[in-house]
């Protein structure tokens, strides 16, 4: 029964047209029982207007509305007695409450009111019927009218509700969206910045090597060897941090002094303030360790950095975290978990930390997973190339 309802619902002009050859026909039937002869002509034109409107009253309401006024003064001017075709009417006021203009959906609310009164002005031939009996046969039959109205303006009222929900999730989106937006390009921007100092630090450790070498040149040849190999090392690292640097964009208006950025040795000076903040949490590190390039290292101190921030933030009272760093050979993977909350813990959607993990992962080519642990609790794992690879 759902989907015959479904499927009916999707086609209101057949179901209109159906009912409408229904009253067309029963009203037929009607005026040949009642008049055996020839029917009242007027009478015809008022049944077959009214299924014509009972077939249109979704598609174009508003002309419903006033094709069934113009039928009910037809009927009282010319004296046609309503018959099966005056059950049209309560549908036509639910039509044109629920899909007209509001002058329409008004004029329906008074034709409800002033039809009934006619009907009885016009036809009430009984004259043992006191006041009373007239006053609530009248009110008998304007109910239909009154309840169809509501329901169809309680209709549109829930309609516009809906388009206005649906219309402040979209805006929601669009903002939600323009906010990652604005987080990425800033986070582009700090990874600028940390990368902008890596580059410097690389370059005075080629001065400074530089320097010695030369002064070393001839009264020390080994080790103006080692310092010019140190030199050309640190310049491959420099020109390739740089080639990062100039993909992403750094503020024209902020400065500072180059200082060499954080890395996996700082870890444990990380953990220790994480931990006198109040958080327990461990370092695991499995495998051989290999000498990472300065833009990794800073990225996986980043990485634990706004993962155990988070842990903080969402994971809940008595949460604990691990950190394990695994060298795998030419990568290195960073896997940071709780037994907090996980999924349920609830978010303001004010932080964009994740998007700026992603940043930095996807900078150098790595992958990053994000998600509630199936135990409980969330988890945070990045896979990095210990040293960036051509193209990242």
């Amino acid at each position: 029964m759902h989907h015959l309802y479904a499927w009916l619902r999707r086609r209101p002009l057949l179901v209109d047209g159906a009912w409408a050859l229904l009253l067309l026909g029963f009203g037929l039937f009607e005026l040949i029982i009642d008049q055996p002869g020839d029917p009242d002509v007027a009478h015809v034109f008022a049944l077959s207007a009214m299924s014509v409107v009972l077939l249109i009253r979704r598609r174009t309401p508003t002309l419903a509305l006033v094709l069934t006024i113009v039928v009910g003064l037809v009927q009282l001017f010319d004296d046609i007695p309503p018959g099966l075709e005056a059950l049209v009417m309560p549908a036509i006021a639910y039509s044109a409450a629920a899909y007209s203009p509001r002058w329409a959906s008004r004029t329906a609310l008074v034709g409800s009111v002033l039809a009934p009164i006619a009907a009885v002005v016009r036809w009430w031939d009984d004259p043992e019927v006191g006041a009373t009996g007239v006053i609530l046969f009248t009110a008998l039959l304007m109910g239909p009218f009154l309840i169809a109205w509501v329901l169809g303006d309680s209709m549109r009222t829930r309609r516009a509700y809906y388009v206005e929900l649906e219309d402040r999730a979209d805006r929601l989106e669009r903002e939600r969206d323009q906010q990652a937006q604005i987080a990425a390009a800033g986070e582009r921007a700090r990874i600028a910045r940390e990368l902008h100092d890596v580059v410097a630090h690389n370059v005075s450790v080629m001065v400074v090597q530089a320097d010695g070498a030369a002064y070393a040149l001839d009264t020390a040849p080994e080790r103006t060897r080692e310092a010019l190999g140190t030199i050309s090392s640190t310049g491959r690292e420099a020109l390739a941090e740089m080639r990062r640097l100039l993909g992403v964009l750094r503020s024209q208006n902020e400065g500072g002094a180059f200082v060499p950025q954080p890395g996996v040795e700082q870890l444990d000076d990380l953990l220790e303030r994480v931990r006198g903040a109040g958080l327990p949490v461990d370092l695991t590190v499995e495998g051989i360790p290999v000498e990472l390039s300065q833009g990794v290292a800073l990225t996986v101190y980043r990485i634990v950095q706004e993962a155990l921030t988070n842990t903080r933030k969402h994971g809940g009272p008595n949460v604990t975290a691990l950190v394990r760093l695994r060298y795998l050979g030419e990568d290195v993977e960073l896997d940071v978990g709780d037994d907090g909350r996980g999924g349920a813990a609830p978010g303001d959607g004010m932080g964009h930390g994740l998007v700026g993990m992603g940043e930095r992962v996807a900078l150098f080519g790595g992958r990053l997973e994000t998600g509630p642990r199936p135990g409980g609790g969330w988890q945070v794992r990045a896979c990095l190339p210990a040293r960036p690879r051509d193209g990242a």
